[in-house]
């Protein structure tokens, strides 16, 4: 596309990748920029208001990064089915599924009612405080919610605007929207699982692992493989391959991130630590640590642990945590995590991918889940 600089590998063999995860971070990076300014441009011809308010602060959350996880495992996917040479398809796609994100961000945080995001307060209490000091009429709150959906909502349109452009420029572009349809649909229906679970206080391991399923793991992981695989003409056989690792390596780093919200140091996860507890939120973590404690008989975990026992103090937060250790559920869930990514690169080897893009993906699981690489060259 006019104004996008084309970021190019020597296509020689896939065996020397001359981009690493870093580099396409930062390529992506580059690219977002790129877009980001295009769009504020357009968005001040349309209104300075919007721009200088709505605008700028959702451009500021979608520079203030992340780990590019979804651009990395979208190239690790391209080169899976045999990509090489000109990656602008693959960073431009990548450069829509942060935009993306940030969409899901944005709308999470006002779901669960988040304080914080990346680092910096979430986007629902930026707007709010403007609200307040400002000195606006009407609720601070229902502004900062207001504004924060709508803001949303421009990255889901900056997201599918610059997807149809790049589907538009390639000859593989039906199958890279198609992939694309079906991972925003899964990924409402897992919002919309998550919530549903929550209001029913529901507290069955199932029922939160196709919560992770819909909401994390295909969302982060399968459908990014799929959707680089795609520009590159993958048949079949790779992308059964590449979903099923992806299906696997997502639930993974889904159920770290769940240990990481019960147990996680704010400072290095750029959120709190027991939003999910105080919550309630229905976690494979949580849904395991009730069965565990009432197959014991620990009344006194089973009491903290129930769907309507949503914990209000910082004490109370610490007493759920003990349950989870003291049920054997914070092990059983560290066990999990290693099988499904031992499982998932054994899947990744079924595209028949080049060693030096096994080792790629194998690094990408370990950094979302982990779980160390090493035992890659014991999965079959």
């Amino acid at each position: 596309m006019p104004g996008t600089p084309s970021i190019v590998a020597a296509p020689a063999d896939l065996g020397q990748d001359p981009l690493t995860a870093r580099d396409v971070a930062h390529a992506v990076g580059t690219v977002l920029e790129q877009v980001l300014d295009a769009r504020l441009r357009q968005s001040r011809a349309v209104d300075p208001v919007f721009a200088r308010e709505l605008a700028d602060l959702l451009a500021t959350l979608v520079q203030r990064g992340g780990k590019r996880l979804r651009t990395a495992f979208t190239h690790c996917g391209w080169r899976a089915a045999g990509g090489s040479g000109d990656t602008t398809e693959v960073l431009r796609t990548g450069a829509a599924l942060e935009l993306l994100q940030a969409c899901a961000l944005v709308h999470d945080d006002v779901m669960d009612g988040s304080v914080q995001r990346r680092g910096a307060p979430a986007v629902q209490v930026q707007f709010a405080r403007r609200h307040w000091s400002a000195g606006m009429h009407g609720s601070a709150e229902s502004f900062g919610a207001s504004a924060a959906v709508l803001a949303g909502d421009l990255a889901l349109a900056w997201a599918d605007d610059l997807l149809t452009e790049t589907a538009l420029g390639t000859p593989h572009g039906l199958h890279l929207h198609q992939e694309w349809k079906a991972m925003r649909t899964e990924m409402v229906a897992g919002q919309y699982r998550d919530l549903h679970a929550q209001a029913a206080r529901s507290s069955g391991a199932d029922e939160a692992l196709t919560i992770a399923t819909l909401k994390s793991a295909l969302y982060t992981v399968a459908r990014p493989l799929a959707l680089g695989a795609a520009l590159a003409g993958a048949d079949e056989h790779v992308l059964d391959a590449l979903r099923a690792a992806g299906r696997c390596a997502g639930l993974a780093f889904q159920l770290r991130d769940d240990l990481l919200g019960a147990f996680g140091d704010p400072a290095l996860t750029g959120k709190p630590a027991d939003d999910d507890l105080r919550s309630r939120k229905l976690t494979y973590l949580l849904a395991v640590a009730l069965q565990l404690a009432d197959a014991a008989g620990d009344h006194q975990a089973t009491a903290r642990l129930a769907p309507d026992a949503a914990p209000t103090s910082a004490y109370a937060v610490d007493q759920v945590r003990a349950a989870l250790r003291r049920t054997g559920a914070h092990d059983l869930v560290e066990a999990k995590i290693a099988e499904l990514t031992y499982i998932s690169l054994g899947h990744f080897e079924r595209t028949g991918a080049h060693p030096a893009v096994r080792r790629e993906f194998a690094a990408l699981v370990h950094g979302a889940t982990g779980v160390a690489p090493c035992r890659a060259e014991e999965v079959a």
